[in-house]
């Protein structure tokens, strides 16, 4: 009878610690879906997406930069900057943006030309700024919302209206139509897919410098690369004027999720150059790994 009843009481104490837990469990999920319902789908793809990162992507940057010169990595991501151009060019135009346009226009007409199909930055030389506008970007400004916040495997932070964002990005890359020439043969398919390989390891390499800052600035990285992320997406929508209400909002979620997180609401759009004593930023451009370093003002 009391090996019974230990095995009873043993039984109770068991199920009532999974109540509890299980109740304690509901509220915190309650508490978080309101401002982040699909976290723990996001957390685990993020962890993912770090594992890959550290596994194959890292080491293929650190050797790229290894072996190839400064100048050979300046050409290389000048390069795909300048392909990318023919869609901040259309979606200039989409979102109404005619003198950028015309001014986007230039710089990928004065590269492909003067700087030798994009490998020299021609454009910059003779001050003329690069933007940055995406298909996301677009769809923001005629008012579709974005939607919750969502980690795509091998994209990293986005969300519903960034990831169909994407999918119109790439159908404004000219890679993306490799395959009508040459018939889509097999040769063609291998140069398509060596090109956005260098332009993902391309991208790795140069974000080298603002990696450990992403991985010291913050308590919980999860939180703070989404706020990042959000306050970043809704900056470039608004071109830097986020509405008073907007900013509130994100400020207020900052602030109920992970201390610890550094504020990026003011910060300008990225470019290829880093600033170390800056916090990184979101750079939607390049999806991969979402981390850029903000323009010092």
């Amino acid at each position: 009878m009391s090996m019974q009843k230990s095995i009873i009481n043993t039984r109770l104490l068991v199920n009532s610690l999974l109540i509890s837990s299980l109740l304690g469990g509901c509220a915190t999920t309650s508490k978080v879906s309101e401002t982040d319902p699909w976290e723990g789908w996001n957390r685990g793809t993020q962890e993912f997406n770090d594992d890959l990162d550290k596994a194959v992507l890292k080491p293929v940057a650190k050797g790229y930069l290894w072996i190839t010169p400064k100048f050979v990595n300046d050409g290389i991501t000048n390069f795909f900057s300048n392909l990318n151009d023919i869609g901040v060019t259309v979606n200039d135009l989409l979102q109404l943006k005619m003198a950028q346009g015309g001014m986007d226009a230039g710089r990928f007409l004065i590269n492909t030309t003067a700087g030798v199909a994009g490998f020299v930055d021609v454009a910059k030389m003779i001050d003329l700024p690069k933007h940055n506008e995406d298909f996301g970007q677009t769809l923001g400004f005629w008012g579709v919302p974005s939607g919750n916040y969502l980690v795509v495997p091998f994209m990293g932070a986005s969300s519903p209206r960034e990831v169909a964002g994407a999918i119109g990005d790439a159908l404004l890359n000219p890679l993306t139509y490799t395959f009508v020439f040459a018939g889509g043969g097999a040769a063609v398919s291998a140069i398509n897919s060596g090109a956005k390989a260098v332009d993902v390891t391309d991208t790795r390499a140069n974000l080298m410098p603002t990696e450990k800052i992403v991985d010291e600035a913050s308590v919980d990285r999860y939180s703070f690369i989404k706020n990042a992320y959000q306050q970043r997406r809704e900056y470039l929508i608004h071109d830097g004027n986020v509405p008073e209400e907007e900013e509130l909002q994100l400020e207020d979620e900052a602030g109920t999720e992970a201390t610890g997180i550094v504020k990026t609401t003011s910060a300008a759009p990225a470019t290829s150059n880093h600033s170390p004593s800056l916090a990184p930023v979101t750079d939607n451009s390049k999806h991969f790994l979402d981390l850029s370093a903000p323009v010092k003002k």
